[in-house]
């Protein structure tokens, strides 16, 4: 039997961990250089800080932000808010709720703690909806109709078409003119950062505008609407096409230099941002176009969801390079991926990376 041959790490160019010294700490940056010499999530967490640090120090990178999860009734939308403001992200992929949620904010509205000793039947009949541990009152939602409502029938896009991007920009700047409070969609419009809403009808901004275009067209000839069935409530198509949107984000895809992209969670928001790069492939395959094919260069996932479920939540910025999504890192692709509750580790995150900018 052959004896192994022991290798000292360093000779092999291997790089030693450090134990985390308290010490030696002083500011969030100094914690998250330290964890990055450390293992697991911690080690994570570390290189995601040295990732969106870099990021946010070169401009020659264009970054997408996406959001799923209740992030902004988890009160996280000021971090949002910081990273356009500041000129980290230039565009923002979102689910509708999570964006109609922070409208709520927006315009100077409030959710609440979850009080357990009341029962889904009674908030419900309170007029409470629960989010875990959270409330978001049905008044709210209405006032973040009337919102809506009121910027649909007061604009309208130059081909009388809407699309998530055109509406999010039209409310962001309603928002900057009532001057109400901070809120994501008028940071996006006072920095130009688009901001997508790709599956726009499961959310209640898209049930604003199913409504509105109901409202239209049932109330116009004077019919009884309270005789009216299904059939004949549910036909009015709002002018909506989210091509607009598919179309917009690839043009600014496009521009780029480099890509980046930073995800909290995952779901439609995740995989639409990073489905362009195929979008341009199959574009020059079945158009016969010779577009350069964008590659992300640079990503930082904060989900908690495991790879072994199989959903694209979970999986790998490594799998995403067989799809021709992201570069490898032998490309020189650098992706850092937090297993962990975005609430938990976010904010932590950003406080880091914000105070080495605040530094220069």
């Amino acid at each position: 039997m052959n004896s192994r041959s022991l290798h000292d790490g360093r000779n092999d160019g291997l790089v030693p961990l450090e134990s985390l010294s308290l010490d030696q700490v002083s500011s969030f940056a100094d914690l998250l250089m330290g964890m990055s010499k450390t293992a697991f999530g911690g080690r994570q967490l570390g290189l995601a800080y040295e990732i969106l640090l870099e990021l946010a120090q070169q401009k020659k990178c264009t970054v997408v932000l996406t959001l799923s999860g209740a992030m902004t009734v988890a009160k996280q939308g000021r971090l949002v808010c910081d990273l356009i403001d500041r000129g980290m992200i230039q565009a923002v992929v979102a689910t509708g709720a999570l964006i109609a949620h922070g409208l709520t904010e927006s315009i100077g509205l409030t959710h609440y703690r979850y009080d357990p000793t009341k029962s889904d039947e009674v908030l419900f009949e309170q007029g409470y909806n629960r989010i875990y541990d959270t409330l978001e009152m049905e008044g709210n939602l209405n006032d973040v109709e009337r919102l809506v409502r009121s910027v649909l029938e007061q604009n309208q896009p130059e081909d009388g078409t809407w699309s998530s991007a055109r509406l999010c920009r039209a409310l962001g700047q309603r928002l900057a003119e009532m001057d109400e409070g901070p809120g994501i969609l008028r940071s996006a419009y006072e920095r130009d950062v688009p901001v997508f809403i790709p599956a726009f009808t499961d959310s209640e901004m898209g049930l604003d505008v199913a409504t509105w275009a109901m409202n239209r067209a049932l109330h116009t000839g004077g019919a009884d609407v309270t005789e009216l069935g299904p059939d004949q409530v549910f036909q009015q198509v709002p002018p909506f096409n989210p091509f607009y949107d598919l179309l917009e984000y690839a043009r600014l895809i496009g521009r780029a230099d480099e890509l980046g992209i930073l995800t909290i969670g995952g779901g439609v928001p995740r995989n639409w941002a990073q489905q362009v790069a195929p979008f341009y492939d199959i574009t020059n395959h079945r158009v016969g176009t010779n577009l350069n094919a964008p590659r992300f260069k640079y990503g930082v996932r904060i989900c908690p969801e495991p790879v072994h479920w199989g959903g694209l939540s979970g999986c790998t910025y490594s799998e995403g390079v067989s799809w021709g999504k992201f570069m490898s890192p032998a490309e020189g692709g650098r992706f850092a991926e937090v297993h962990a509750d975005a609430t938990l580790v976010w904010p932590l995150l950003m406080k880091a990376v914000f105070e080495q900018l605040d530094k220069k």
